[in-house]
């Protein structure tokens, strides 16, 4: 049997226990609770009461967090050359998101949360010398207990949530090798299934949505290894989504005096086909080299562009001929095309005809990749990476037209004595993107440069020399930043807003090994975390709108904990 605990009734912790018998049968348990904070003392214009919002001249105070407890149990048997295994599990989600609805104005207000999603997966499984094969069922059931939010005297159903859906999955999986070449393939069937009642408003034909939609996955896979020196490979995976939900026409709102029609609502099929083909050759001892080119083919039906095609092709040197030194370098050049782009058909007028959607432009890419381990002393393990890649979208008039990014992440790790162990980490990154836009519906009158950067650093240091090797005494320490800039420019240059954060975080631990299977810990915590976003608001400070207020955080913490391990035998 084997028992694990950690930080059990936190906020955040889980368990886990097994039992059973080596090669025959296998009882599992599970338990795991995360709870997360946007924000906390919100406080809104809006009291609930029965899936109710009234309006109050009182605040009504709340926190936008999330709470998941999920509760799961498993059983695993096999005898000779069968198997079979089945698992359920249980998800319960409670809390307060936020969301907006337009009664009067347009309001932002605190939505409840309170779900549960249940999952049951089994299987069946057979094996030889050199095959395996395993036909298996997923299921998915998700039940929404906040069906509706009405608002004061208007329609019961001013806001509908959610709804209640379903997933099925059978697949059939198998693997068989001969020789010095393996095979692989996978095959899936599923259905999607979402039934919903509309939302009370005049000019809607249908009381109902059914939705239904078909999924079919296949994949291949074979790997061969042709000479002691060379091995190829390859792979082509497929996937269809056929949407059957039902289609109606609904009466369009006139928006910026454009005239109003019938609009259908048009369900999307989506097909995807991608093949690869890799190589790898052995030039010397340390020296290996692969390859590869990739395709993928996407149809979409009802869409601006029906179908694009993403072509790749790869390279990269691995080094491993030295003791205290490795290297890989990878290159990479992609391009995106397809059919024509039908920017009006299949969107409301408005949309100028020529904005193009960056993931179906046309796009460019060139990528750059290098690694680089060295162990300069037997006590210092060092390793760098960096990443270089650039998108254009050379066709594109209105829309992303280009971006680059820039990266590294650099680890050292330090066994400073035989009870001194120490590391330090870093880590930047840059994006640079440019956006075309036209206030005027016709050619680019305006264009946006952003920049994004990202930073992140660590160090941290541990002793385990005292009380006989028993007492392990670390420092560990944090900072991540991240900053996001928005230049407009247009006949007047201008600012968009910016957003940052800042983390510190910091702990000192003790831990405490009484027995091989028990130990104890003492750990103090602390964080500071402040960020700033100039898309907060205050509640009132945009006419004819509601808001949550100025959720921006700035926040000191600390944290004290004892915790107890414990391993069974």
């Amino acid at each position: 049997a084997q028992a694990q605990a950690h930080q059990l009734g936190m906020d955040n912790g889980f368990a886990h226990l097994s039992t059973g018998k080596s090669g025959q049968y296998k009882l599992t348990f599970d338990y795991n609770s995360i709870e997360t904070y946007q924000a906390d003392g919100i406080e809104g214009p809006l009291w609930q009461n029965n899936n109710g919002l009234v309006p109050s001249s009182t605040a009504n105070p709340f926190d936008l967090s999330k709470r998941r407890e999920k509760v799961g149990f498993g059983f695993e048997y096999n005898h000779d050359i069968y198997g079979a295994f089945v698992k359920y599990s249980q998800e319960d989600k409670t809390g307060t998101q936020s969301s907006s609805l337009v009664a009067s104005n347009l309001m932002n207000f605190g939505l409840p949360i309170d779900s549960r999603t249940q999952q049951v997966n089994a299987g069946v499984n057979l094996s030889g010398d050199n095959w395996t094969t395993q036909l298996s069922y997923l299921g998915s059931y998700y039940e929404n207990n906040i069906n509706n939010i009405s608002f004061n005297s208007y329609s019961d159903n001013a806001l509908v949530t959610t709804p209640d859906n379903q997933a099925q999955q059978v697949a059939l999986s198998g693997q068989y090798q001969f020789d010095r070449t393996i095979m692989s393939g996978r095959v899936v069937a599923g259905r999607m299934e979402q039934n919903i009642d509309f939302v009370n408003v005049s000019g809607v034909p249908i009381q109902s949505w059914d939705g239904d939609i078909e999924t079919f996955d296949s994949h291949f896979a074979m790997t061969s290894m042709l000479t002691n020196r060379l091995r190829l490979g390859g792979s082509i995976n497929y996937s269809n989504r056929d949407n059957q939900s039902p289609t109606a026409q609904f009466l369009r709102y006139r928006v910026n005096n454009f005239t109003g029609a019938l609009n259908q609502r048009l369900p999307q099929d989506i097909t995807k086909t991608t093949y690869k083909i890799n190589s790898s050759y052995h030039i010397a001892s340390g020296y290996r080299l692969l390859a590869g080119v990739d395709r993928k083919e996407v149809e979409r039906s009802n869409s601006d562009r029906e179908k694009t095609h993403d072509d790749s092709v790869w390279m990269k040197l691995n080094v491993n001929a030295f003791d205290s030194f490795n290297a890989k370098v990878k290159l990479q050049h992609a391009n995106r095309s397809g059919s024509k782009y039908q920017a009006y058909q299949y969107t409301l007028p408005g949309n100028n005809p020529l904005l193009r959607k960056y993931y179906l432009a046309d796009r460019s890419r060139n990528a750059v990749e290098f690694t680089l381990g060295q162990a300069p002393a037997s006590w210092v393990n060092m390793d760098l990476s960096t990443r270089y890649a650039k998108d254009d979208y050379s066709h594109t008039q209105i829309g992303l037209k280009d971006s680059i990014e820039y990266a590294y992440n650099m680890n050292i790790n330090l066994d400073l004595s035989k009870h001194i162990n120490g590391y330090v980490s870093g880590g930047q990154q840059w994006i640079y993107s440019n956006q075309g836009g036209s206030q005027s519906f016709t050619t680019m009158d305006w264009k946006t440069h952003t920049e994004d950067q990202f930073i992140n650093a660590g160090a941290g240091v541990s002793y385990s020399g005292l009380m006989q090797d028993k007492l392990t005494l670390g420092l560990d320490y944090l900072f991540s930043h991240s900053n996001s800039d928005v230049d407009v420019i247009s006949y007047t240059p201008q600012t968009a807003g910016d957003y940052y954060s800042d983390t510190h975080n910091a702990s000192a631990y003790a831990n405490y090994t009484i027995s091989p299977q028990m130990a104890v810990k003492l750990t103090y915590r602390y964080e500071r975390y402040v960020d700033t976003d100039s898309a907060q608001v205050g509640i009132n400070d945009i006419a004819g709108m509601t808001t949550l207020g100025d959720i921006n955080h700035n926040y000191n913490a600390h944290q004290v904990m004892v915790s107890f391990n414990y391993k069974l035998r």
